[in-house]
């Protein structure tokens, strides 16, 4: 098989600054997005941010460093989160989360007796790659409203990001040696400066009140009373973040030319994943879960390595107790992050192409068309079923079921029967 990374999974960086550098990459992906959870619900954000060092240091050790995935905080939980905490209290919210990471638990464990065949044969190349698709154009509206391509920006945020974006397409495709591999980064603090030159940006107030250490809230289980009225709120969202725990493996796997349902097998991520939200939760964080940010990192730097991955996970977890450096990272505006996203949650759509191209699935067959474009249409139009009245199945996860369920029903014809195997 063609070598598809520049540095393999279990392969370290050749020096300790370029370690260094392609960890910090994987931090400016995920910061964003990781903190935005907990501004939204009310919980910390520096708890927020070692959670998700910790959980990714934990996910690492259960699937024995095999998958280079990074654990953010999850955004499936945001209303029920903020639904308990109003009405019972966040105690309540943690204790449903933690019940969420034991559910992940017991599935891995089925699975573990069981066996995980039945997934390969619910989802074939022909359900897979428009999931794909659907998580990377599902993220498409957060970038564009980064980056201010919707209007809702000045004139400065959308050049801000233009000058992002135009950053690292230049240094990805004319860039030379380690330069190629962290574009990102470049990106970054091309961005940051053109945002001081802009005005955007005043250093003073960024760093106003601003100490060199600062502990995170952090609400420690067995600290609060334990509140299970919240818990149905919590539970059934579960099953739904477990499927896109799923379609998520499935992309870096696609990334990475890599089985990872197969080997570590979705019994241990599953059981890393599950650990890591019980463990968040029990030190007053959200929810986490597999960031599709970082999946893009790995897909456009090829640097798949897990080293890099957990020097990024300890750095999240120093950020959370760092006043000055994460104030530098909190004050990079949407704009530059937005024109980093059009590119990363773009990559991860163009694997789901990729799925269906390699895979030689038949588009001039027209079971294969109606089984893509209803899956592409209920993942992307809005479509919604409500479970509770906190959660309920939409976007990615209803689109699966759709798709699965089409694919198990409609006939095949010859050369479907051929591609699907």
């Amino acid at each position: 098989m063609e070598r598809n990374l520049i540095i393999g999974i279990q392969e370290k960086p050749k020096s300790i600054l370029q370690w260094i550098v392609l960890s910090l990459q994987h931090v400016f992906a995920m910061f964003g997005a990781t903190i935005l959870v907990p501004i939204i619900t009310g919980l910390d954000s520096s708890v927020a941010l070692v959670a998700s060092g910790v959980g990714t240091l934990i996910y690492i050790i259960m699937t024995k460093g095999k998958v280079p995935v990074y654990l953010g905080s999850s955004f499936a939980y945001i209303s029920a989160i903020s639904i308990a905490g109003e009405m019972n209290g966040y105690s309540s919210a943690y204790v449903g989360l933690m019940l969420v990471g034991i559910v992940y638990v017991i599935v891995a464990f089925i699975i573990r007796i069981f066996g995980s065949e039945w997934i390969k044969k619910l989802l074939p190349p022909i359900v897979i790659g428009p999931m794909i698709i659907i998580i990377g154009l599902y993220l498409s509206p957060i970038a564009i409203g980064y980056s201010g391509l919707d209007g809702s920006k000045d004139i400065y945020a959308m050049l801000l990001a233009l000058i992002t974006f135009s950053t690292i397409v230049i240094i990805s495709i004319f860039g030379k040696g380690f330069y190629r591999i962290i574009p990102f980064i470049i990106a970054i603090i091309v961005g940051y400066i053109s945002a001081v030159l802009f005005g955007v940006i005043d250093l003073t107030v960024a760093f106003e009140g601003v100490k060199f250490f600062e502990l995170p809230n952090f609400q420690f289980l067995g600290t609060y009373k334990l509140d299970f009225s919240a818990a149905l709120l919590f539970l059934p969202i579960a099953f739904v973040t477990i499927s896109e725990h799923i379609g998520d493996h499935i992309v870096l796997g696609e990334v990475t030319q890599e089985d990872f349902l197969e080997n570590p097998g979705l019994k241990n991520t599953l059981t890393g994943d599950g650990i890591a939200t019980f463990v968040s939760a029990a030190i007053g964080g959200p929810a986490n879960t597999t960031y599709g940010e970082n999946t893009g990192v790995v897909a456009m730097t090829k640097v798949g390595s897990v080293y890099v991955i957990a020097l990024a996970a300890i750095f999240a977890i120093l950020l959370g107790f760092f006043g000055y450096v994460q104030a530098f990272i909190a004050s990079i505006p949407e704009s530059v992050l937005g024109g980093m996203t059009i590119i990363l949650y773009g990559l991860i759509a163009s694997n789901g192409i990729k799925v269906l191209i390699k895979s030689k699935v038949n588009m001039a067959s027209m079971r294969n068309l109606i089984i893509v474009s209803t899956m592409l249409i209920i993942g992307l139009g809005g479509a919604m079923i409500p479970i509770n009245d906190a959660s309920d199945l939409s976007g990615m996860s209803l689109a699966a079921i759709f798709g699965i369920i089409l694919n198990l029903l409609l006939p095949k014809e010859k050369t479907d029967k051929e591609s699907s195997q």
